[in-house]
């Protein structure tokens, strides 16, 4: 697929890289709103709208709901986010921008910067430089400012910032991740630990047979009652009774009529959704090279040999041959060579620079000759060719239709819900439902978990519904089915039960509790046995516990009953052959285990597989130290009063409180 043959990068990291470059690394740096240290800085007296100075930058509060809404936009794929999710988006986003902009000011501070030219060379030579330099040939400053703006929605002053950033902190990341190495003998021993076989028997005992023997007295469900009285409080939630009438967005839109003058106002408007790019619906067939050794030299014999093999398949596509067929035969390429190595529609900026050269230079029905890039040899044939053009109105009419129609629709309930909400404030629901000729429902007593009739799943509703004071003034909330218009009429506040009332809770909650001590007991009494007569089969039995046999598994295998060795069963790659483990508790059983045979990686598969292993055991040793430094460096700046945090503001991000502008 394409994906195999594209250039490498992230996408859209000038600006999310740039802008969003910590969204992981956030998740392991601490929020420390500043403490003693930033009162005694000032902090009380900062501007309610900026939330952490460093030097003399400022992360404000726009600039975290900003961020947190980019995050949404991109974690959701432009669904709507929920409204309990979006605390936890600002503190991501805080985190990120108040690292980004620290790590920023240490790298000015030890001398790193980003000459004009960097940034030229960037944009000329870099992840899009095919699409502002198509052929060579810059797309003119109006074509620059089009494509910033329909894909990062920024102007192109903030875009060269950020992409300014980004390269900064690129040369930071490179300073820190420079000195860091991973040993052959890590390697070694990884590679080991990854590749190593083990076979076993085990002994198990299911929490679920020793519960069924667990058969408690009314005394003892009422002693167990009495004694966790505690978890049981106020365990009833808060129900509550709503009134509500529903303006349904479905039903407005059945009413809403849409001219041709409408679509076509809209489709000037929104012309540039309509651009198709120039691309090429490309097959291809790839003869892959050897990758680079540890000394980043390639083996030149087996290079020649791949295009040797390249030009022989290229010879038979010449003589007549199905390039499908002989795709699928001889390619290199797994995401592409069962489909006749068909790659579908490509545009430009998605491939290697050389692939992207040839595929772009042929006509259609034509071939390519033998192409060399960094994957290996290609030979090339374009199915079809299409040049970049705006799909015309009458292409894009009936896709257009639903689009201005659910606008005008929203727009029609957002009239029809505010004259509804207004009415039944002055007048009441019912009074306000009969002029619009909509109904009021009313909820029985409902959680806030709950759905009510007609709405569905809407937590933004329930929470709305579980904030506002009994029998006070109607309100309103948004939902998927459309705008809800409630008044609460009564509340059951959180009660605690009696026994009777829970009784079956308590009767499972103490059978549990009891079957996981007695499980815990037997699995330790029969691991003990085993070890002193140094018999697993022999305990096993006289526990009736019943025992199997695993099959040769590595450390990321799964074993029957015991689950993934990664878990407590993990052990086993700890014991010498014949050695019985102590006592394992996977959660829904106990068991012990004893080793039958190991089979450790030899020498030799050790040194084939160190090549690709070291490079990912490195990149995650440099992701780490970055990270550290990263969490050491904000930690400092805190410390030393160079970064300064509004503490009222951050309280109001890490506790969930609204503010102004999101």
């Amino acid at each position: 697929m394409i994906r195999f043959l594209q250039t490498p990068g992230k996408t859209k990291k000038i600006v999310f890289g740039g802008l969003l470059l910590f969204i992981c690394a956030a998740m392991v740096v601490t929020l420390v709103p500043g403490g003693m240290l930033g009162d005694a800085l000032g902090f009380t007296s900062m501007d309610k709208n900026v939330l952490a100075k460093i030097g003399s930058q400022e992360v404000t509060i726009a600039d975290v709901n900003t961020a947190a809404q980019r995050i949404g936009r991109q974690q959701s794929r432009g669904q709507s986010v929920p409204s309990f999710y979006l605390p936890i988006l600002k503190q991501m986003a805080a985190n990120q921008l108040i690292t980004q902009k620290a790590l920023i000011a240490e790298a000015e501070r030890m001398g790193f910067k980003v000459t004009d030219q960097e940034l030229r060379d960037t944009l000329q030579k870099g992840q899009y430089g095919q699409i502002l330099y198509p052929n060579g040939q810059y797309i003119g400053d109006e074509g620059y400012a089009n494509f910033i703006n329909s894909n990062f929605q920024m102007s192109i002053t903030q875009f060269q910032e950020a992409l300014k950033d980004d390269l900064l902190l690129k040369k930071l990341e490179s300073a820190v991740e420079g000195p860091v190495n991973v040993s052959a003998q890590d390697i070694a021993e990884e590679y080991k630990r990854q590749n190593t076989k083990v076979k076993f028997d085990y002994a198990v005992l299911s929490l679920d047979d020793v519960m069924k023997d667990i058969k408690p007295t009314d005394a003892e469900l009422k002693s167990y009652y009495e004694g966790h009285k505690q978890q049981y409080n106020n365990s009833i939630p808060e129900k509550r009774q709503v009134r509500y009438i529903v303006v349904d967005n479905s039903q407005l839109a059945s009413q809403v009529q849409v001219s041709n003058a409408d679509l076509q106002k809209y489709y000037r408007e929104h012309e540039d959704q309509f651009r198709v790019p120039e691309q090429v619906n490309v097959r291809h067939i790839l003869i892959k090279t050897p990758t680079p050794g540890p000394d980043g030299k390639t083996d030149p014999a087996a290079v020649k040999a791949a295009e040797a093999k390249a030009e022989d398949v290229l010879a038979k596509v010449k003589a007549g041959g199905n390039f499908a067929d002989l795709a699928k035969k001889y390619s290199d390429d797994p995401g592409s060579k069962d489909q006749g190595g068909s790659l579908g529609w490509v545009q430009r900026g998605r491939t290697v620079p050389e692939f992207e050269k040839a595929a772009f230079g042929l006509k259609k029905g034509e071939t390519s000759g033998i192409v060399q890039s960094s994957y290996g040899f290609h030979i090339i044939h374009v199915d079809d060719k299409q040049d970049a053009h705006v799909r015309s109105f009458d292409e894009v009419k009936a896709e257009i239709e639903p689009a201005v129609r659910q606008l005008a629709a929203a727009s029609l309930a957002d009239k029809v819900a505010g004259n509804v909400l207004n009415q039944a404030r002055a007048d009441g629901l019912d009074k306000a439902a009969q002029a619009n000729h909509l109904n009021v429902i009313t909820s029985n007593y409902v959680t806030r978990t709950d759905t009510l009739p007609g709405v569905g799943t809407s937590p933004q509703l329930m929470d709305a519904v579980f904030s506002a004071p009994p029998k006070s003034a109607p309100d309103s909330s948004n939902t998927p089915a459309g705008t809800v218009v409630f008044q609460v009429s009564e509340v059951k506040p959180p009660a605690t039960p009696t026994f009777e009332e829970i009784r079956a809770r308590v009767e499972a909650e103490y059978k549990g509790d009891r079957a996981q001590a007695l499980l815990a007991q037997k699995t330790t009494e029969m691991a003990d046995k085993a070890k002193a007569e140094h018999d697993l089969k022999k305990a096993a039995k006289e526990f009736g516990a019943a025992v199997k046999t695993s099959d040769l598994v590595t450390s990321s295998g799964q074993v029957p009953e015991l689950g993934s060795l990664t878990g407590p069963a993990s052990v086993v790659f700890t014991l010498k052959p014949g050695e019985i483990s102590g006592p394992i508790n996977t959660g829904r059983s106990g068991a012990v285990l004893s080793l039958l045979e190991r089979q450790e990686p030899t020498a030799d598969e050790i040194a084939k597989g160190a090549d690709q292993l070291r490079e990912s055991m490195l990149n995650r040793k440099r992701n780490d130290a970055f990270q550290v430094f990263a969490a050491g460096l904000r930690k400092s700046m805190e410390k030393s009063g160079k970064l300064r945090i509004n503490n009222e503001e951050m309280s109001k991000i890490t506790n969930g409180k609204p503010q102004e502008g999101f």
